[in-house]
């Protein structure tokens, strides 16, 4: 399948971008190859094939959420500029009006 001068002026046009009379040849000629490439892949047999989500495995590579012991309220609050209890004292962030 050869794509034709208004299909690549087309997809130009969607992509926002002017191409000159040599560049819309050469893009016909890629574009047309691309194309072609897909013609062959619906030639493959892929029946017995299972559908992917994906193409390659899919495997996390963060740690494992175990539960741990948390750390001593008195360690957390020890360089705290300014505390209130077993709390960390902040400035008021909203003001009534």
């Amino acid at each position: 399948m050869r794509l034709g001068r208004e299909d690549v002026l087309h997809v130009a046009a969607l992509c926002r971008i002017a191409l000159s009379d040599e560049e819309v040849e050469i893009l016909q000629d890629h574009l047309s190859g691309i194309l072609g490439q897909f013609e062959h892949l619906k030639e493959v047999n892929t029946d017995s094939i299972s559908p992917m989500g994906h193409s390659g495995s899919m495997n996390t590579v963060t740690r494992d959420d175990c539960p741990v012991s948390p750390l001593p309220t008195e360690d957390i609050l020890a360089n705290a500029p300014r505390r209130e209890g077993d709390f960390f004292r902040v400035l008021p962030v909203l003001e009534d009006h």
